[in-house]
């Protein structure tokens, strides 16, 4: 089916980076978010990143204005129900996703695809909260979405055919690679990635390596554009604690078990960068 307003749930940093890069590959967006000043936020992020590409002269500021006359923001949920395809961007909970996917699915029109980006949680669960698990998928984008080339595909066991080739379509009209993969804890990004982060808290919390070690091994030793502990910071503590417990409890296996000082920076509020403190220290945030 075709796709032309899409909204998006959520306007932290995922969210509006989403809404951004859909409003530039041509599409009309509605950003949510429960609260005012968050919806405020992520659209006056979304204008400085276009004001930045314009003082690049990357795009004009005729193109900057289309883009942002394509933007509406919204705190009521029945905002969105006009949406060919609505993608969930909350926080990392399953309570929090199934409340949400119970309500857009009495909002919405029956033919609104309903996609989640979320980073490791069941798909096949949170369709089953709906009445129609065959136009539920996983579109888990990477962070920061206006870069990263890749959107991780997800289909639980009702997501349609036609569902997953309309999401497919759409990610390639983004200009990233749609990669299908099965619905486990993690899919295959997560599973892979978590752990490897969660051994490098644990390698400072044995008090082998410094963060700033541990990082510089990896970038330095292994090729990899940053370091594990500042991934972390960028992804957000909070984020990462709450996908090692979602791959603990789904394999129940102690592998991977989250680190208990990813859990004590977690618990003093040390998220990373957005909220100015983790594994390193931010300026000019709290």
């Amino acid at each position: 089916m075709p796709v032309q307003a899409v909204s998006v749930i959520g306007a932290g940093q995922m969210g509006s980076g989403i809404a951004q890069t859909l409003l530039q590959h041509g599409f009309a967006v509605t950003l949510y978010d429960i609260q005012q000043a968050a919806v405020m936020r992520g659209c006056a992020t979304i204008e400085a990143a276009f004001n930045r590409q314009v003082e690049k002269s990357r795009v004009t500021q005729a193109q900057r204005e289309e883009w942002l006359a394509r933007l509406a923001a919204a705190t009521r949920l029945e905002d969105v129900a006009g949406s060919d395809v609505v993608i969930e961007a909350a926080p990392e909970h399953l309570e929090t996703k199934t409340s949400l996917f119970q309500s857009l699915d009495r909002i919405c029109q029956p033919q609104t695809i309903l996609a989640s980006n979320t980073s490791s949680i069941s798909i096949t669960t949170i369709a089953s909260v709906t009445q129609r698990p065959s136009q539920v998928i996983g579109m888990h984008f990477m962070n920061p979405v206006p870069v990263m080339p890749l959107v991780e595909i997800i289909r639980g066991l009702g997501t349609s055919d036609v569902t997953c080739a309309t999401i497919a379509d759409l990610t390639q009209q983004l200009g990233k690679t749609p990669v299908e993969v099965r619905d486990f804890p993690g899919f295959v990004s997560n599973r892979l990635l978590m752990p490897m982060i969660n051994e490098a808290v644990y390698a400072v919390y044995e008090g082998i390596a410094s963060p700033e070690a541990v990082d510089q091994v990896m970038k330095l030793g292994m090729n990899h554009p940053m370091g594990p502990l500042a991934l972390a910071d960028l992804i957000g503590l909070d984020t990462c604690l709450a996908i090692m417990e979602t791959l603990h409890a789904g394999f129940g296996d102690s592998k991977y078990r989250p680190c208990p000082l990813l859990r004590q920076y977690v618990s003093a509020g040390w998220h990373g960068r957005k909220s100015g403190k983790g594994f390193y220290v931010y300026k000019g945030r709290r």
